[in-house]
């Protein structure tokens, strides 16, 4: 089977062409880890294939707590989405702790 006009991304279970012996040979980017694409599945697809790409991160946030113990986070956008099983996106959101510290935390009323 070949899959020259058939290469699907994900794991898709209709993404499939007459193989060798009326068994099936998929063209799904599943098919790699389950070992039973079609002889051209890397050939043919895989070439189609485009991996995330994601922009500069962006600047942190202030800290979530004026006083005392709290959260920034930062993010960047996705500029070129995955397809035809390309490499996934990397993390869009990042996290770190960070410490308040107000001029007026220290005063009490």
């Amino acid at each position: 089977g070949s899959c020259r006009h058939r290469c699907c991304p994900g794991r898709n279970n209709a993404c499939w062409v007459p193989g060798a012996r009326r068994a099936h040979c998929y063209c799904d980017s599943y098919c790699q880890r389950t070992g039973d694409c079609c002889q051209d599945y890397l050939a043919t697809c895989r070439r189609a294939a485009v991996g995330c790409a994601v922009g500069p991160w962006g600047p942190w946030s202030g800290c979530s707590s004026p006083c005392g113990v709290g959260s920034r986070a930062r993010s960047r956008q996705v500029t070129v989405p995955p397809r035809h099983g390309g490499d996934p996106c990397p993390d869009l959101k990042q996290r770190r702790g960070c410490l308040g510290q107000h001029p007026t935390c220290g005063t009490a009323k």
